[in-house]
């Protein structure tokens, strides 16, 4: 790029492509330049906003030549907001996006053979069933923050949550002044379950328990008769707390029920569940669907999304997750369910669950399905699966990226790509998730 299209310049590129993250990738002199809110096949004017050597970041000023899919986004937020990435973008192009970067990212990883990619799709607005906003003092308002900034960005509603959640948010911020939640909240977080009859309140605060206690309680009748269906309110330490994410109050019930792929679910205030409510019954088919042997593992089971469903196809199972509410949950929900007798829940880490595994060489289960974080397996995961040789494994990834190394290294074990789809649970997002089902190659289809 030449001097005159440093820092502050004005170009005009052709966008390429779009990449993980959100942005389009266009080249200037041969430099890679990355802009959001651009489409593939776009002529742009752009600012170059942050030139960094080998690359550069830049800003849409103009659309030039735009592409068909090209569609006024529905939020007026959306561009100031860091929520969203995709929605100048029909719900048919995003979908193209995402399979385009999920399959160089596997590419990337030096992953051969790759199989068809089937999609699955649902309503791309509404969806949310959890989300969470940052408290702001004076005036009060509910924020998320401004893209590439810390700063709150106040917002009226949000067309990618649930309807009830956003009409929760317009009744906390037309009370918030004087229900008095600034002085002592951070942030809060909605999360409800599908027919909206049970409404959790999460709020996050840097008083000390005692004294977050008595606040509550004074609040609590209050956001009863304020939020409809709201069944529970609880407050944790926030980050800047001695003992963060520490439970420090609490009234009404502590946990929902979550009905999806009709089997009922205990999720705690505190336990992880996926967001997207229009989603869960055919990522639960997709995962589980068609087993079915004498023993599978749930690594990174959470409240049980995947385990119930094994638990009704497998003689056992076993699920291991780390986080205490979570555990909490999934011990219950076997048991609710009938099916802890034959199965049983590990409380610990998924490494150090496989390494006593391999050290005391116990037997390969039928079938290990895993929901990693977004950090993926990593080295030490992979290499004792590996090693365990279970005939078959299913991925649940929400990071390209990191599915693409764990692959690559579990298919120098002996294990073949056999099935892929990628779940749009995350739609106007760049965020993808996805399900690969791997068997090793002396198993056949």
């Amino acid at each position: 790029m030449s001097e005159a299209a440093g820092k502050s310049a004005t170009v005009q590129l052709r966008i390429e492509k779009p990449i993980y993250g959100g942005a389009g990738l266009a080249r200037a002199d041969g430099k890679a330049v990355f802009v959001p809110f651009t489409l593939p096949g776009e002529h742009v004017e752009a600012r170059i906003a942050d030139d960094r050597g080998g690359y550069a970041n830049a800003e849409i000023e103009t659309v030039l030549d735009p592409s068909p899919a090209r569609v006024p986004a529905p939020c007026p937020y959306f561009g100031a907001c860091g929520g969203c990435h995709y929605q100048h973008a029909a719900y048919a192009a995003q979908v193209e996006m995402k399979l385009a970067i999920l399959r160089e990212s596997l590419e990337r990883a030096h992953i051969r053979e790759i199989p068809e990619i089937a999609t699955l799709t649902a309503e791309p607005f509404g969806y949310r069933n959890r989300i969470r906003l940052h408290v702001q003092r004076t005036p009060f308002a509910l924020c998320y923050k401004r893209r590439n900034s810390h700063a709150n960005l106040p917002i009226a509603g949000c067309p990618i949550a649930a309807l009830q959640l956003q009409e929760a948010v317009a009744a906390l911020t037309a009370e918030g002044a004087n229900l008095g939640l600034s002085a002592w909240v951070g942030e809060l977080e909605l999360f409800m379950n599908p027919d909206a009859s049970s409404l959790l309140l999460s709020l996050w605060t840097e008083r000390p328990p005692r004294e977050a206690q008595r606040l509550l309680a004074e609040l609590w009748p209050r956001l009863q008769s304020l939020l409809p269906g709201l069944t529970g309110a609880a407050a944790f330490a926030s980050g800047k707390c001695r003992h963060a994410g520490q439970l420090v109050a609490q009234f009404g019930e502590n946990s929902l029920r979550y009905s999806a792929a009709a089997r009922n679910y205990r999720v705690s205030l505190g336990s992880f569940f996926q967001v997207n409510r229009f989603l869960l019954d055919a990522l639960v088919e997709h995962v589980t669907g068609g087993t079915g042997g004498e023993h599978a593992w749930d690594l990174y089971a959470g409240v049980g999304l995947f385990s119930l469903p094994l638990a009704e196809k497998f003689v056992a199972v076993t699920a291991v997750e780390s986080s205490a509410p979570s555990v909490g949950d999934l011990r219950e929900n076997l048991r609710s369910a009938g099916r802890d007798a034959t199965h049983r829940v590990i409380a610990a880490e998924t490494a150090a669950f496989l390494q006593r595994t391999v050290e005391q060489r116990l037997p390969a289960p039928d079938l290990v399905v895993v929901d990693p974080p977004r950090a993926g397996l990593g080295r030490d995961v992979t290499t004792f699966l590996g090693n365990i040789r279970a005939p078959r494994i299913t991925y649940v990834s929400c990071d390209p990226a990191t599915l693409g190394r764990d692959l690559a290294a579990l298919l120098e074990t002996g294990y073949s790509l056999r099935h892929m789809h990628l779940v749009d649970l995350f739609p106007q997002t760049f965020h993808l998730e996805s399900i690969t089902h791997l068997a090793l190659d002396s198993v056949a289809d």
